[in-house]
């Protein structure tokens, strides 16, 4: 077998990252993909870590117990958790109720109802959002309202940069903002520019991993799919565990 060339991004030695893309409150997909991971690292004698990329509520029917599972993980492996757009949103939704038709038309209505909040529909009246808000403030556990307060934005390892949608091309990485690392579609997809690493994100669904010359992205839309996506890294190699 021919060795990868120098240029390859590569990871530090003894490290391995799996990288999990958009859950969007597919619980039982998320069970699937940790005991798939699990297995995988059985016998590995290196350091492994898990990167969450973002988006673990709305859309899907389980967001609730998705973040259970997220701030109760046990498992042998260092977890990692950055935030996505809907994150954002969801925290905004605590305190400006103009998000909220926004929200309720990409996927918020599942989440409040995987708290126990009937909602049938999506609502622009003032006096229902602020009872929405109030319910989903006294009914989410403290544990979940932390874990979604401290999510980081980005990581890095090696010769590779991990955050939920991306970074702007034409802005130095100290000067990108949060709004970019979460919400970025064009230009960054569309660019050929040599980052000087490789960026590994989610945020855009496509049916199978996006491998470009300078990102990988991993959003395969596991909500309606049933396709969640997990890229696997150790030195220069690359592969992928899918559900």
């Amino acid at each position: 077998m021919s060795l990868p060339p120098e240029s390859s991004p590569r990871l530090p030695p003894n490290l391995r990252v799996y990288a999990i893309g958009d859950v969007h409150g597919r619980a039982d997909l998320l069970e699937k993909m940790l005991r798939m991971i699990e297995a995988d690292h059985l016998g590995y004698q290196g350091e492994s870590l898990v990167i969450f990329i973002g988006d673990y509520v709305d859309r899907g029917p389980n967001s609730r117990e998705v973040l259970d599972i997220l701030t109760r993980y046990r498992g042998r492996l260092r977890v990692l958790t950055l935030r996505g757009n809907h994150e954002d949103i969801l925290l905004r939704f605590f305190q400006d109720h103009s998000v909220a038709p926004g929200w309720f038309h990409y996927g918020g209505l599942q989440t409040l109802r995987s708290y126990g909040i009937a909602i049938p529909n999506a609502t622009q009246d003032f006096d229902e959002i602020f009872h929405l808000q109030r319910r989903l403030n006294d009914i989410m556990p403290k544990e979940h309202r932390t874990f979604l307060e401290n999510l980081g934005y980005t990581a890095r390892y090696g010769d590779y940069f991990f955050v939920h949608a991306g970074i702007h091309p034409d802005i130095p990485l100290e000067s990108q903002t949060p709004h970019h690392y979460m919400w970025i579609r064009e230009p960054f997809l569309s660019s050929m520019k040599d980052f000087g690493f490789t960026v590994v994100h989610g945020h855009s669904i496509r049916m199978n991993p996006e491998i470009r010359s300078n990102r990988i992205g991993i959003d395969t839309g596991a909500y309606a799919t049933g396709r969640l996506t997990c890229l696997v890294l150790q030195d220069a190699d690359q592969r992928f565990l899918t559900t």
